[in-house]
């Protein structure tokens, strides 16, 4: 059985980047909807195929067949008809890594309702932003860690007439019960035609970004989105019938990367651990006992299994790793290979796209670089005058549109044409990251534009100092940020996690300081370094440097 990759794609194996960026090419059918003419097709030609593999803390497993996610996704459709949801209606799906949430979006494609996934670890205020902004007619969520509170707590302060759906055992007041009401309904659900078909520039799907500043914004992507996955499917290298695994919760657009659109496309099954604590032991376990053949997580994972003895376990079935959402740090890198034989193989996108610079698998990577850029998206990298830079200069990443819009790249942020004006405008969408180029095309990390030092008139990205920090083995995490200084303008700053074998002192300062002035040009050493207990992050794991910058400034004042 061949995967269904090469109906949209010519089936080339790329032997270089070039041929990638030359030969690629994507057939979009017509009012294409990944519920049907995905899944629904595998259900037809291929039912026995496995799709998903689901396990949870507690002993509890689940296979999931293509036959098996049609018949549930089609009894959810005619579950959320019954309520009322319609073409067009947006519903938030905050269900963590339970596999009711693939039931769920599958079911929202086929009605051609609009699926906004969000985390569970939002509180109230977040829930009545997002509702009140998206205009939410319903929400499906988790019955555990005091959700659905939350939301009860949001609906009061809404003047709308909510629709709230719980999944689990429990039955809860002013709730219907998933689990009861999906058994009541029908397994057929036949696929809408006329106006209530979907159309391929409609939108399908919008994510609260998790930006480090401001509220976060809505990334409306359409019905044409999970084509561009299978890029990021090419540059994870999953493999037919085999199975990827990709950390990740529901809430966040990693999951849409690595847990349903491109690697189903290309034929593999996907993992879905749905743990209630992370334990980098546990998770390898599950991994190794179901087998998983091909594995994605960020870099912040990465740190935590290098901890770990990984010569207890076996890895004879993981064939290929990949890292992404944050810069990958070369000591990283080198470990895990000493460790496990696998080179990590890190991706650069956003929320508004998919991957799009990538060490891919014809790509020899060079630890620390970002890699090349993928085909169709045309990437430059401009200073801030406009002007293109020339190898070896920093400018912000973007991507040129003027010719076609890349596969996967958003609409745009859902009515904010404003925002949407702020990062795409003169045929350019504009990343708001900072890299620089090498003579052979690979593409290095320098920061946030936000988040680039200027020190003693030196311009500092706060990765490259991030990587030397965190190769002195008493680092856990770190983040670099500047300080005002007087003369300086600027001076470094690494606020620092330890690993559990150390204890804050004065020594270690010094000791970590010295060792960032052998490993990296001295002018970047952190003249200041505060150890704390954990760093501040976005609820999806991204350090938040502004709220460090944000209290030094308190203190100073």
């Amino acid at each position: 059985m061949t995967s269904l990759l090469y109906s949209f794609v010519p089936e080339i194996e790329y032997e270089s980047n070039s041929e990638f960026i030359e030969k690629f090419e994507i057939n979009i059918p017509e009012n294409f909807n990944f519920a049907y003419d995905i899944v629904d097709k595998y259900a037809e030609i291929s039912p026995d195929k496995k799709a998903m593999v689901w396990c949870n803390d507690y002993g509890k497993e689940r296979i999931f067949s293509f036959k098996e996610l049609k018949e549930y996704s089609d009894k959810t459709a005619n579950f959320f008809k019954n309520c009322g949801i319609k073409k067009g209606d947006k519903v938030m799906l905050t269900l963590k890594a339970r596999y009711e949430f693939w039931f769920c979006i599958l079911a929202l494609h086929k009605l051609g309702a609009i699926a906004v996934p969000a985390t569970h670890m939002l509180k109230t205020r977040d829930i009545v932003y997002r509702i009140e902004s998206a205009d939410i007619k319903m929400v499906v969520c988790i019955a555990e860690d005091g959700v659905p509170d939350y939301f009860d707590q949001a609906d009061e302060k809404l003047d709308i007439n909510l629709k709230k759906v719980l999944v689990g055992d429990d039955e809860r007041q002013g709730w219907l019960n998933f689990r009861s009401e999906i058994e009541k309904a029908s397994a057929e659900f036949e696929r809408p035609t006329g106006d209530q078909k979907t159309q391929n520039h409609e939108t399908m799907l919008i994510y609260f970004s998790s930006g480090t500043t401001g509220l976060p914004k809505m990334v409306e992507h359409n019905y044409t989105y999970p084509f561009g996955h299978i890029i990021t499917a090419y540059w994870q290298n999953v493999m037919e019938d085999g199975l990827h695994y990709t950390v990740a919760d529901t809430g966040w657009a990693k999951a849409m990367w690595g847990q349903i659109y491109g690697q189903w496309i290309n034929g593999s099954a996907v993992f879905v651990y749905d743990y209630e604590r992370f334990d980098a032991g546990r998770m390898l376990e599950n991994a190794i006992k179901y087998g998983v053949t091909t594995f994605c997580a960020p870099p912040t994972i990465y740190r935590f299994l290098i901890k770990e003895d990984l010569s207890k376990y076996d890895f004879s079935a993981l064939k290929y790793a990949v890292t992404a959402g944050e810069p990958l740090n070369p000591e990283v890198y080198n470990k895990f290979l000493e460790l496990t034989g696998l080179r990590l193989m890190e991706g650069f996108g956003q929320t508004e796209c998919v991957i799009c610079v990538a060490n891919f698998p014809w790509i020899e990577p060079r630890p620390g670089s970002m890699g090349k850029p993928a085909s169709k998206y045309d990437i430059k990298l401009m200073a801030k005058d406009g002007n293109l830079c020339d190898v070896g200069e920093e400018g912000e990443i973007v991507f040129k549109t003027s010719q076609e819009k890349p596969p996967g790249l958003f609409n745009g942020y859902y009515q904010d044409q404003e925002k949407t004006k702020e990062v795409w405008h003169d045929e350019y969408y504009h990343t708001g990251d900072t890299a620089w180029m090498d003579e052979d095309g690979y593409l290095w990390f320098v920061g946030r534009n936000d988040d680039i030092i200027k020190s003693s008139g030196y311009r500092i990205g706060p990765f490259e100092v991030e990587s030397a920090v965190l190769s002195h083995p008493a680092v856990l995490e770190s983040a670099i940020t500047g300080v005002p200084h007087p003369i300086r303008g600027q001076v470094i700053k690494a606020t620092i996690v330890l690993t559990r074998n150390y204890e804050p002192s004065e020594e270690l300062k010094v000791e970590i300081q010295d060792h960032v002035k052998e490993v990296t040009a001295p002018y970047k050493y952190p003249r200041i370094i505060e150890f704390v207990d954990e760093l501040p992050k976005t609820i999806s794991g991204k350090i938040r440097r502004v709220e460090i910058r944000s209290k030094d400034q308190e203190r100073s004042v």
